[in-house]
Formats: structure tokens, sequence, C-alpha cells
């Protein structure tokens, strides 16, 4: 046993702690899920979280931390739980994440710190997303929050863009000292929590406390100011007096498949989709009039095969789909969404038709779809992305009835901030270029980090760009060197 073990709070030697059972997630049954918008995971008890965390092996090394983007300090909030002090490991978390209720609810966990487990070498790894969840909804509830208290530098710093990785900046920045403003073009903040990620999976309450938070450690926010037409980037660090300018405006321009009909009436992208779902509140029909997105008795597909998809056609069976289908071009063993996103999606009663595209839309005399002419796949050689790519198998052409269409095939970089930015790099796909260390574009005092800079990815991952940013812009302001 190491030392560090010897001198925690957890009673159990090492080798008892393996014999522990991962502790499952309390969750809405399918057949009642399926039909509301209300959270389908329901959250650790503290004494299910206890046990949970009386697994953790305290490793002298955390590999857990390490595959961390954000550096969360996963063993000491484990011990804090295993201590009853619930309040601590929450503060523990916000040292290196501001947005932990978060987190706990959308980050891929499997591919960071709970893919790094070491007791998933041979039993399930512990539930660190769902311990973080757990401690963050405690402290909510408790209504406590230490709010750090800093000497004000005199800096300003704007942010422009209200999703993960421009929250991560603000909340890392006000606690340096900083005066941190953040513009949002929608009249929500969140960004893509708000609109992208639908009420059963993150509650949009869960974001707005978040946002309260900040607010109270000091950042100010400002709704409906489209940076790059309502004021500049340029107008920013001159008139407005802004000493840095951080850009994390995602990748909100929807891709399409350039195959016929993709224009017919009930073809939509996901992002259209999903924010009149989300932000414009079609889930609370009829309280809110959406009536585009009535799908009480329609077919409805979505293309493509990650957790944006899986968003959207679950959405779309809550919203009364009568047939809610899945179109893959691979196998389910390239499928990008997370395994629990489609392991929940099928106890719904999703249907997953892998190895199958649509080549074409059908409508009837009014432009209305009617269905998708489909083509069967199958797995030839690795393409440029180390995946087998689909090959379609000829003669293996079918219909497809739909009502509505959902293509989720991803996303490019919206060009506003850059065209209305002299002397701001972006690389030929529109993405703004940014160092990967520090996130510096070409604009001195100019920064950019998340999806505008890589391309559509988690949202673990731009907050770990964010964090990096505010740690290189904060060395900015205060050395004055570029």
């Amino acid at each position: 046993m190491s030392s560090t073990a010897q001198n925690s709070p957890n009673p159990l030697p090492l080798r008892d702690r393996m014999k522990i059972p991962r502790q499952p997630m309390p969750e809405q049954a399918p057949e009642v899920r399926a039909h509301n918008y209300a959270e389908v995971n329901l959250g650790y008890s503290p004494e299910l979280a206890k046990q949970e965390a009386l697994r953790c092996l305290e490793c002298e090394k955390a590999t857990c931390s390490q595959n961390c983007p954000v550096g969360v300090d996963v063993k000491s909030f484990v011990e804090l739980i295993v201590a009853g002090d619930f309040l601590a490991a929450a503060a523990k978390i916000r040292e290196d994440n501001v947005l932990p209720a978060i987190t706990g609810r959308v980050c891929p966990q499997e591919d960071h710190c709970e893919g790094n487990c070491k007791l998933g070498r041979k039993v399930k790894p512990l539930g660190v997303g769902y311990l973080e969840r757990f401690v963050a909804d405690y402290e909510q509830r408790m209504g406590f929050h230490a709010m750090p208290k800093v000497a004000p530098t005199g800096k300003k710093v704007a942010v422009v863009g209200s999703g993960p990785s421009g929250l991560t900046v603000a909340g890392d920045l006000i606690q340096k000292g900083h005066k941190v403003r953040v513009f949002e073009a929608l009249h929500e903040l969140g960004g893509v929590l708000v609109y992208g990620i639908p009420e059963f999976r993150l509650p949009k309450q869960i974001i707005r406390e978040q946002v309260d938070y900040m607010r109270k450690m000091g950042v100010e926010f400002e709704t409906d100011v489209v940076v790059g037409r309502t004021v500049t980037i340029d107008e920013l660090m001159g008139e407005e007096g802004y000493d840095a300018v951080y850009i994390g405006t995602g990748a909100g321009l929807p891709q399409f498949m350039g195959i016929p009909g993709e224009h017919f009436n009930g073809v939509y992208s996901a992002n259209e989709f999903l924010t009149r779902i989300n932000l414009m509140k079609a889930y609370k029909f009829p309280d809110y009039d959406e009536p585009m997105l009535d799908l009480h008795g329609k077919d409805v597909a979505v293309i493509g095969g990650g957790n944006t998809a899986l968003d959207a056609i679950r959405s779309a069976l809550r919203l009364g789909a009568r047939k809610a289908y899945v179109l893959y071009r691979r196998s389910e063993a390239e499928m990008p969404a997370r395994a629990e996103e489609a392991h929940h999606a099928r106890q719904e009663g999703i249907e997953f038709h892998m190895l199958t595209a649509p080549v074409e839309f059908i409508a009837n005399e009014k432009g209305w779809l009617t269905a998708a002419r489909c083509v069967r796949m199958e797995l030839g050689e690795p393409d440029a992305s180390g995946r087998r790519k689909p090959v379609p198998i000829k003669g293996s052409e079918f219909n497809l009835p739909l009502s509505v269409a959902v293509i989720a095939i991803g996303t490019t970089a919206n060009p506003i901030v850059q065209s209305t930015t002299p002397g701001l790099g972006t690389n030929k796909r529109g993405y703004i270029q940014a160092d990967e260390q520090n996130q510096r574009t070409t604009r001195q005092g100019v920064f950019a980090g998340g999806d505008i800079v890589t391309g559509s990815a988690t949202v673990i991952l731009a907050m770990g760009a964010g964090r990096r940013a505010a740690r290189s812009i904060h060395e900015y302001l205060t050395s004055g060197q570029w």
C-alpha cells in the first residue's frame, strides 16, 4: 500500500477496493423518458457517491488527471468525497474547471480521465464523471459558493462567444483579477451548450446556474452582440479599450452532403433542427409555438453517427416521431458518439441502420420530403482519417419513407469575425490560426480557441483550449510581451 493510500480517509485496503462494483447511474426508465424531456440520468445519492469514491486506488501517478484537458485533480476531490466533505470536493474541482455540473454530464470521460484510470485495466474504471456531477449538484443545492477575492489588475479582456471555451477563459481570467466581459450573438448565454445539447442530456437550468455563479465572480455578459457586425475586433481593442480579446465563436456553419433534394421541405441541418428545439423551445410545445417541428406520426431519420446526430434523433422521438432512424455510412465500431448515448438511444427505440447512406431525397409535387433513396455500404481501405472508407455496394439501393431528414455530418467555421478582422490569419478551411500551446493568433493581443480553431470537437477539448488561452492571456497582460 502506498503512503498516499495509508494517509487517506479511505478505510479499505487497495485489494478490497477492486471488489466493489462500479455504482450504476440511476436513470429514468426508457419507456418513460422516450416521451418526456426530463433529464435521463438522475444523479448519485450521497451514499452512492461515497461507495463509488471508495473504489479509487489513489495512484501516486494520477494518470486520470494527466489525461484531463483541463487538469482536474481527480484523486484529491475523490478523497474529499470519501471523507464526506462534498463542498470541499466541489471547490477542489473548481480550481481547474469552472463548469463542473456541465462537464459531469457531457464530457466523454471514457476518452480522458476514465479512459486512463488504472482500475479499468481489470474492472470498470472509476465513475469520475458521475462523481463530478454529484458534487457540483450538491454544491448548487446547498447554495454555497466560495467567491474568489483577488486584487484588480486594471486590465480588460473581451471574450467573443459564451460557449464552453469562452466561459472557461472568462472564469479563469476573472480569478486573476482582470475585468472580463463576454459578448454573445444570441439572446441566451451558453453557446452550443444551450442551442445544441437537448434538455434531457443537459438541462438549461444547469447552464443558467453556472453562468449566474460566474456573474457573482464578477464576469459581465452582453447578449445580442454579433462581433464582426455589431462591433468589430478593432473597435473592441481601440475605442472600447480592451487589452486583449479571446475569440471562441465555435464552428456553427452546417455542412451538407451535396446530394439531390437537400433543398426540399423537411430536410434540416442538425444546427437548425436542434436550435428550433432547444433555443426556440419546440420541446415545450404547445406552451411555445414551433409548429414546423410537430413530428407526431412522422418518420424521421438523422444522417450521421456523432453525439449531435443522437441528440437530434432522440429529440425527434420525444417530439412524437412514429419511426426514428440513424443512418450511418460506417459500422458501429467507427461511430464517434459516446457509447452511453448510443445505448440510451437503442433503449428508447431508435433504429440504427449501419453501413447505409442516402444518395438522394425524394419529394411530392409540393416539395415536401417523402423518402430518402439510400445505398448499402461496405468498408474498404482506410482513408485520411485512419478509418476504413465506406464504399457503395452496387445494386443495393432502396427507398426509405421519410417526412423529416436531419443532416448531422459536421460543421465548419462561420466567417464573420475572420472576414472583418484585418491581419487575422486563417487556414484553407476558414478556421482561425492559433498556436496550439498558447492560443495566440497572428494579431497581437488576439487569442482564439475551441472549434473556431480546431473544427468541431468536444466540450471538454474546447475548455482545455480556454484554459491554455487564459494562462497565455494572463502572461501577456502582466508582461506586456507578445
